[in-house]
């Protein structure tokens, strides 16, 4: 196989985690614009350095909080792109920011449950990439574990989710792989995201208190991607 067939093999699957709270109002529509700008972005950094992807697929939680919204997680399908790019438009424009109850949400269970996700299985070089979106810290996971829906089968602690991504829990069933997963956090520089800069391929991008995300460079981010890939 010559260089340009080895540098064309990359699947990626991208899941944004994007908290859809009333806290979120001021900066919303600016996650929506990071979030519908960030494959345009991601694939022409690509193209400079010559690398190029065979699938790109897209998909969309919007995390709450299971102890106060009725609809605390609501999660797309994935989205072939370019293909389906007006769907994950639509998707992402009709996200609204509204409930919450107080502050921390249930961003975990938003990063367990893409984990979960059908990643894909194609190509000899796959990434498997979760970006969080928040103004928030996150509630422990469990915490909310009493709540109607709270979704089976989440690890019981950070600790445990860190095993998740490090593939260390042989218990863990997913076609998640260590070595394709990047986690990505736009948020503040609180509870869980200072805590897990332990964890191997995390980036943390964090926003100055008080200032949203407004603060946060995508690019910068795009390109630590793609340098990784």
């Amino acid at each position: 196989m010559d260089n340009n067939q080895q540098i064309s093999d990359y699947y990626v699957d991208i899941i944004m985690c994007i908290d859809g709270t009333a806290s979120m109002r001021p900066i919303i529509d600016e996650v929506k614009n990071n979030a519908l700008t960030f494959y345009p972005k991601f694939l022409n950094a690509m193209n400079e350095i010559g690398k190029t992807s065979e699938g790109v697929r897209i998909k969309v939680i919007v995390f709450r909080d299971y102890g106060s919204d009725e609809k605390p997680m609501e999660e797309s399908e994935f989205f072939k792109i370019p293909d389906q790019a007006a769907e994950f438009n639509a998707y992402v424009q009709g996200i609204e920011a509204v409930g919450g109850g107080d502050l921390p949400e249930n961003a975990l269970e938003a990063i367990s449950l893409a984990m979960k996700s059908d990643w894909t299985t194609e190509g000899s070089k796959r990434r498997h990439v979760i970006l969080v979106f928040t103004d928030a810290e996150a509630l422990p996971l469990g915490a909310r574990a009493g709540s109607p829906n709270y979704p089976a089968g989440m690890p019981k602690d950070l600790a445990e989710l860190g095993a998740w991504w490090e593939g260390t829990d042989q218990t863990f069933a997913s076609n998640y792989e260590k070595r394709a997963g990047r986690l990505v956090v736009f948020g503040p520089n609180a509870y869980p995201w200072a805590d897990i800069q332990a964890w191997n391929r995390y980036w943390p991008a964090y926003s100055p208190a008080g200032t949203g995300l407004s603060d946060i460079d995508i690019n910068n981010v795009i390109d630590l991607l793609v340098g990784s890939i």
